[in-house]
């Protein structure tokens, strides 16, 4: 009896420490495995077999994990107290660094964060902290980041959750932002009566440059339509005279053929020569020219004379008239 009692005994201590090597390490974790105290490896993921009391496995969590910085009291460059809080988005990098360089890892890296808040945002007036939020979380992550890189650890994100300052400067805020909005209706009333003057005046511009337009169109078209008519009547009284001009020429043309036609004899000529001078002498002129050459003429009227009276001289036949030669040159009667 007594040897099955140390048989179960001893079957129990086996399973114990059996039960106490077998270690399983998950995907996301990391084993630092410490052999007397002392760092021996750091094994991955998968079943690992220890020796009990000799070695130890301590896992570590390689996920992205997050740190919430409570809120704290900062002071900013325009002496303005606000509250200010944040989370702080951190990932295991180096397992064995993590366990061995820092003790307490959120209570660091809570601390440094608070600290850095009140260094950022202190170096900035309200607004800026207000509207640069982006430029708040890049500054403290940069810091955390070379901060905690001894840590094995790497600062993924940096969020500022909430910026509150104080109530009576709310009520400001609040105040200064309803100006605001009236400011700008003003300025949005005012630039809608500009805008609709200016498009008074353009339309009244543009209407009275259509006016002008119009007028000068319509003077152009009745500059033109008068140019044309003239030309037309320029035209009509160019083709009349034209027309004229060749019947006249036609006319003497007609009458130079009958004369050459016709040959007319020197009486005639003398005769004709009579009319043109009748007609040239019925009028208003008190100085009549003849032509300088009156020999040919004259004789001419000389022969006519005497073939009308019938007269004819001592020394030639009856019937032919003689000859009456006149002066050379004949002046000018009044």
């Amino acid at each position: 009896m007594p040897a099955v009692i140390a048989l179960i005994v001893i079957a129990f201590v086996v399973f114990i420490v059996a039960a106490a090597s077998v270690k399983i390490v998950h995907p996301y974790q990391q084993g630092i495995v410490e052999q007397l105290g002392k760092y021996k490896e750091t094994s991955g993921p998968g079943l690992k077999m220890i020796f009990p009391v000799i070695q130890s496995l301590l896992k570590v969590d390689m996920r992205e994990q997050v740190v919430d910085v409570p809120p704290q009291e900062v002071i900013t460059k325009d002496n303005v107290t606000v509250t200010v809080d944040a989370v702080i988005y951190y990932e295991p990098t180096d397992a064995q660094r993590l366990v061995y360089n820092v003790a307490n890892f959120i209570m660091a890296i809570t601390k440094l964060a608070q600290t850095n808040l009140r260094n950022v945002i202190g170096e900035m007036t309200l607004d800026s902290a207000l509207t640069s939020r982006d430029n708040v979380n890049t500054a403290i992550r940069e810091v955390l980041d070379d901060a905690t890189d001894k840590w094995g650890v790497r600062v993924v994100r940096v969020e500022i959750q909430r910026i509150d300052p104080p109530g009576d400067v709310m009520d400001a805020m609040h105040e200064q932002m309803k100006a605001e909005r009236n400011r700008r209706a003003v300025v949005l009333e005012a630039d809608g009566e500009r805008e609709a003057a200016v498009t008074v005046a353009e339309g009244q511009k543009q209407r009275v440059i259509l006016a002008a337009e119009a007028i000068k169109q319509e003077a152009i078209l009745t500059a033109e339509g008068e140019a044309k008519a003239i030309e037309e009547v320029a035209d009509a009284e160019r083709y009349r005279l034209q027309t004229v001009a060749d019947g006249e020429a036609a006319a003497v043309r007609s009458v130079y053929q009958a004369i050459h036609d016709g040959d007319p004899t020197p009486d005639l000529l003398a005769i004709k020569y009579l009319e043109a001078l009748g007609t040239v002498a019925d009028g208003r002129a008190t100085k009549i020219f003849l032509p300088a050459e009156m020999s040919s003429t004259m004789g001419s009227l000389g022969a006519i004379a005497e073939l009308f009276t019938g007269t004819p001289s001592d020394d030639e036949p009856a019937g032919v008239p003689t000859p009456v030669t006149g002066p050379t040159d004949a002046d000018p009667a009044d």
